[in-house]
């Protein structure tokens, strides 16, 4: 499955040009990752809370094609395209009128509440795995 996330772009997103500003789409990104994990009964309070668990970036890229205006319409995709012991890599893709205008991949690491990296329980790669289009690719 492939979580959709739909945004409109603000005016305090863009630069003086009314361009999106760069940045501006690691946040588009952040909120439509939230969004998927919340709808999957995983949001980041709640297992911070119960299991002492949190996400946490650790590595971004963007892949830019084409850019957005102030008060385009925005679609970001997400799926989850790997994961780890620890990690997951997740995909995202924006839309602006059916065009694909930025790529973004996302290096997500399982930490305790200690900060350190920690093996993501079996319960939750089960539920993150309904995230991808194709069977996800685990590495132990």
């Amino acid at each position: 499955m492939t979580h959709e996330f739909r945004l409109r772009v603000y005016y305090e997103d863009t630069d003086a040009g009314g361009v999106v500003y760069h940045a501006n789409y690691l946040c588009f990104v952040e909120r439509a990752r939230t969004e998927a994990f919340i709808e999957l009964n995983l949001s980041q309070t709640g297992m911070r809370e119960t299991r002492g668990l949190l996400f946490m970036v650790r590595a971004a890229t963007l892949d830019f094609r084409a850019p957005a205006f102030l008060e385009d319409e925005l679609l970001v995709l997400t799926t989850v395209s790997e994961m780890g012991g620890a990690r997951i890599e997740m995909h995202h893709e924006l839309y602006r009128q059916g065009r694909l205008i930025v790529t973004s991949d996302v290096t997500l690491v399982c930490v305790n509440a200690e900060g350190r990296a920690t093996r993501i329980p079996a319960d939750i790669r089960e539920t993150l795995s309904s995230l991808s289009a194709e069977e996800v690719s685990t590495q132990t």
